[in-house]
């Protein structure tokens, strides 16, 4: 049962072709889980927020309470990760680094080059990485379960391949930066540069922050048995084949793949043909996890919905 496998992890992406029913989805498991005492973390990473209509609450950059148990046990908490506030906040903070790390005569051009990148590739993708391992690191201290919404597939992949890559490039510049002072040492024993000392020590620790941080999530995400991916699709052919492309590419990332959910089912005895094509699709799938059928669902938002969907999931799972 896909709840019985969710609730051995700590973090857990939720992931699929755009319109699929990731967030609401992602929510039931949410509800579910709380249900059973656990406090989670709904992080949602997709630009198209849907997570504050879906419970029927204000949600924004920062956490908000969704839903708490009458016995005071379970909690369910979201945030929706702002993109355009993301890149704000990255940096200025970037540009207070380095205007504690660079002297004087080099803050303005430091700035101008900031400015010019908020538009430039990779900015967007760098500042919602920091934003994701920072959410991950106060989910796992705080929550029982992180649960991340994320945004179709093609971005989720390239977002869940950055951490290792990022860990790697930091670890880079820390032993560039190991070096450089081997070399100021030595330089400046001869008298030739002022002592950098403190500014030194502020670049390492925000490098060696930014190491911890995406060193956590990249060794997370490679363990099976505390994280893990939820591959959400629709019975139709195309999600179905973006389906295969996903759970082939999770392996070759070392993601593995907790189980599929088939959403939005065609009830049988109202369109059985339908039904029938449908149950073909799923029976030529192949990816190797369960599948956890879902049928589609009167209610479209609020706590019944979620009832009805955490119910076609297994609950109460135990």
């Amino acid at each position: 049962m896909l709840l019985n496998d969710i609730a051995a992890r700590r973090a857990v992406f939720v992931g699929g072709k755009g319109g699929v029913g990731k967030t609401s989805l992602t929510s039931a498991i949410a509800l579910a889980r709380a249900r059973e005492g656990a406090r989670v973390l709904v992080v949602s990473t997709d630009p198209a927020h849907n997570l504050g209509h879906l419970w029927q609450s204000e949600v924004g950059d920062e956490i908000t309470a969704l839903w708490s148990s009458p016995q005071g046990a379970g909690a369910v908490h979201g945030v929706e990760i702002d993109p355009a506030r993301t890149v704000d906040a990255h940096l200025a903070a970037v540009s207070e680094s380095m205007t504690r790390l660079l002297p004087e005569r080099l803050h303005r051009p430091a700035r101008a080059h900031l400015e010019s990148a908020r538009h430039a590739p990779g900015t967007h993708e760098s500042a919602v990485l920091d934003r994701v391992a920072e959410a991950l690191e106060t989910g796992l201290e705080r929550y029982d379960l992180v649960l991340f919404d994320t945004a179709p597939s093609g971005h989720t992949l390239h977002l869940l391949a950055m951490p290792e890559r990022m860990t790697v490039w930091t670890e880079q510049l820390l032993a560039n930066r190991d070096r450089s002072e081997r070399y100021a040492v030595a330089y400046g024993a001869l008298g030739g540069i002022r002592d950098t000392s403190d500014r030194d020590a502020e670049l390492r620790r925000v490098l060696r922050r930014r190491r911890e941080r995406f060193a956590l999530m990249r060794d997370l995400l490679a363990d099976p048995a505390r994280a893990g991916f939820v591959l959400v699709l629709v019975p139709e052919p195309l999600p179905v084949a973006e389906s295969r492309e996903v759970a082939v590419q999770l392996t070759q990332l070392g993601i593995g793949l907790i189980g599929v959910v088939a959403n939005r089912l065609s009830p049988g005895d109202l369109m059985p043909s339908r039904r029938a094509r449908e149950e073909q699709l799923l029976s030529d799938l192949d990816l190797g996890a369960r599948v956890t059928r879902v049928p589609l669902v009167d209610d479209a938002v609020g706590l019944p919905a979620l009832e009805q969907l955490a119910a076609a999931l297994g609950w109460p799972s135990r």
